[in-house]
Parts: C-alpha cells; structure tokens; sequence
C-alpha cells in the first residue's frame, strides 16, 4: 500500500513563505482527496490556522506532552495526508526531538513518508540549516523550496542539488490579494473563468509542481526494495 503522507514545511528564519507553501499544499490535497489534516506550529500570525481553521488544529513542540500528541497524531498509516506548517521558533526543537527518536525508521516502521519542505534562502542561518537536514535525510525526503519572491536569482549552490519546488513570484498587488485570511485558492480557481489570467496560471502552476513531487515519491518509493 502506498505510504501516507506528512509534510513538514520549514524554515529556521521568519517570513520565507512558509505558511503560504502550507496553505497551497493543504488546499491542493482537500482538492484532490477531499480531506487533509493540518497541523499549525506558530507563536505569530499570519499563521495556518488563520488561514484554514476548518482542517487545521496547534501543536507544540516545546515540552514533551506536546510532541508526543503530535507524533500520535501524524506518525500514523491512516491514509489521510497531514501538512506541518512548522514555525522558525520550532525549527531546532522539531528536529531535535525527530532526531530523538529516530523519525524516519519509525515512519517507515509504520508505512508513513515524512517530506521535508525546506524553504530556500541565502543567509547563513538558512545554509547551515539545510546543510545539518541534508547530510540526516535521505534525499527522497527533502524538498528544497525555491520561493522566487525570496531568492530571486539561482539557488545558491549548496541548495541547487536534490529535489526542488519552485514558487514562482507574484506581483505586489496579487500577493496582498491572497494573503487576506478569506482567500482561497481553490475557490478562486472555480470562480474564475478566465485561464489566463496570472494568478490562475500561477496556483494552476504550483498545484501542478505539488502533482510532480507526488509521482515522484511514489515512484521512488516503489524502487526501494521490501
């Protein structure tokens, strides 16, 4: 049986985009599967649950009551995808703990695939985060986010390799349109009928670039030998 799927979107820096690559991961899923679970771990707003409170719920990671409730909550073969949108303030505690206990043989123990949806960025904090997750995860694990909006040239060099996902930039004026906490993408795509429109051709885009991932892990998956 396929794997089910957790999504840890991440970053050890504030305002990469996080939550917007959660918002379009989660609404790309409930789009897909008619169901979603998402889970916000963020002390400042603008945050998922803002965003979507009808799929998402908190969670901690900061004591050890709160990461076991997530961990039973995500490290779970139910067939039902979950989305992390993982807030910078969590970031070395999350990986901490999954270090801890040892995430990534217990997911695979239980049929679960962890994706690690890291957000690209140029300053130190961000190298040497994504340098330590590298050189732990397995590369069918890590995803590295290019956000145009953040890293407006190439990635930098040590990013450039692996798996990637690319967010194009929208123009002023769109990302104020969809970072209002009533706007949502799917609703938008049904709405309007004018295909060509750039906000349409970009959540069109990037619902397509979430499809390309998932091949990929199921075909990557199925090469691993039982």
């Amino acid at each position: 049986m396929p794997a089910t799927p957790v999504y840890i979107i991440c970053s050890p820096v504030p305002q990469v985009g996080k939550t917007l690559v959660a918002r379009l991961l989660s609404e790309f899923i409930l789009l897909r599967e008619g169901r979603v679970a998402a889970f916000d771990i963020n002390i400042r707003e603008p945050s998922l649950l803002d965003y979507l409170p009808d799929i998402t719920e908190t969670a901690d990671v900061i004591d050890t009551c709160g990461k076991m409730q997530l961990m039973d909550r995500v490290i779970v073969d139910d067939g039902l995808a979950k989305v992390i949108d993982l807030g910078f303030h969590a970031f070395d505690e999350f990986f901490k703990m999954t270090d801890e206990i040892g995430l990534l043989k217990e997911a695979a123990y239980r049929n679960v695939s962890p994706q690690f949806l890291f957000m690209a960025g140029s300053d130190r904090l961000s190298l040497r985060a994504h340098e330590i997750l590298r050189r732990q995860t397995p590369r069918t694990n890590l995803v590295t986010v290019h956000n145009e909006h953040i890293v407006h040239d190439e990635l930098p060099a040590a990013m450039g390799t692996g798996r990637q996902f690319r967010l194009a930039e929208l123009s002023s004026f769109l990302k104020a349109f969809v970072d209002r906490p009533t706007f949502s993408f799917t609703a938008y795509l049904r709405q309007q009928n004018d295909s060509s429109a750039e906000l349409h051709q970009w959540i069109r885009r990037s619902f397509l670039g979430f499809r390309e991932l998932e091949l990929t892990q199921i075909l990557q998956g199925a090469s691993v030998p039982p």
